[in-house]
């Protein structure tokens, strides 16, 4: 049982929310990068949903770091629903790899702060494991596939002022190393539309964009989580560019309930957003937001641009909103704005 007061709630509303789980009764569901941010939340959010609708689900954590699932999933460890399998996705599947129902390919590097450190092993999970894991879907007569891509397909947006449609594509230079994320992202999902076509297997491809919450890595790189690092350590938050690029921040709660959608309601073949354009906001307004949710923390904000590094590779994309359209279509919506999904988030730390 989760013991994080605010991250129990987010599972029991993920839970609650208006879905078809009967689809998953008596299934074995397969979740690799089970390690990870938004995979380990999607397991407990699984395992959740099994207790409350009586399921009979099966769930297998597929990760490289038994030392991140320990720390992420800790508390549902012992739940006899839950197995856990130690592999790098990138290599070939070791004898024995249990078959699944379905399959949610989620293992990637997911922060800029890592593209540089590991362009090759970021690359790689969404190229060569997604290979291996459609043929093994192929294989376990599979009957759905879930990629997890990203917002980050899109490049560099032709026209910035405009929600961003998933037929939409912008300037991506594939000769950038920061390139290693998005364009293995673009080939994984070309992969699936392979396999769907040639194999028949029902995949389909969800693109988060920004998504934060409880239990995110507070140190994986990315502007959002240093600022909440700043804030639950009641340190000044020091914006280290003009802080003018604009980000759509979506809550991990809803985020989650919009990836179990296009899992269990998604059309094969196809992509789909995920995330809150009404939650748009700019880096530097963000940080003025975070740092007066708790005044009595006394976190102020200021700049201290630095000289070019080559530490952290930063994005060249300035705004870019996603549309959700589509995803509305199959009944999701976002609920949570920046302030009160960034509040939960701090607090979920305290």
């Amino acid at each position: 049982m989760e013991t994080n007061v605010v991250i129990r709630g987010d599972l029991d509303r993920v839970a609650a929310a208006t879905l078809p789980w009967q689809d998953l009764r008596g299934k074995q569901v397969m979740v690799t990068g089970g390690g990870g941010f938004l995979a380990a939340y999607l397991i407990k959010s699984l395992l959740t949903a099994n207790r409350l609708h009586q399921l009979g689900l099966q769930i297998i954590c597929v990760a490289r770091s038994m030392h991140s699932v320990q720390l992420r999933l800790s508390p549902f460890l012992a739940d006899p629903a839950l197995s856990v399998v130690q592999h790098d996705i990138a290599k070939v599947p070791p004898p024995g790899f249990p078959r699944a129902d379905m399959i949610i390919h989620s293992a990637s590097q997911a922060s800029p702060k890592y593209y540089g450190i590991d362009p090759v092993g970021t690359l790689l999970a969404n190229s060569t494991g997604t290979m291996y894991l459609l043929d093994h879907a192929v294989a376990s007569q599979s009957q759905r596939f879930l990629f997890f891509s990203s917002g980050e397909v899109y490049g560099v947006p032709h026209d910035p002022s405009r929600a961003v449609t998933e037929t939409d594509y912008g300037y991506l230079d594939p000769m950038q190393v920061r390139s290693c994320y998005g364009e293995s992202k673009r080939i994984g999902e070309t992969m699936c539309a392979s396999w769907a076509q040639q194999y028949g297997l029902h995949a389909s491809v969800v693109r988060p964009f920004h998504t934060y919450g409880p239990a995110m890595a507070l140190d994986d790189g990315r502007v959002f989580a240093d600022f909440v690092a700043d804030v639950v350590a009641r340190r000044d938050i020091i914006l280290k560019s003009d802080g003018l690029a604009i980000r759509p921040f979506c809550y991990l709660e809803d985020a989650t309930i919009g990836f179990l959608t296009v899992l269990l309601k998604g059309a094969k073949s196809e992509a789909y957003n995920v995330g809150n354009p009404d939650a748009e906001i700019s880096i530097r307004d963000l940080a003025s937001v975070l740092a007066g949710l708790f005044p009595e923390r006394g976190v102020r904000t200021r700049f201290e641009i630095p000289a070019s590094s080559n530490a952290y590779l930063k994005s060249p994309i300035v705004r870019s909103c996603p549309s959700i359209d589509k995803v509305m279509a199959l009944g999701w919506r976002p609920a949570i704005g920046v302030a009160a999904g960034f509040k939960r988030t701090i607090e979920s730390f305290f």
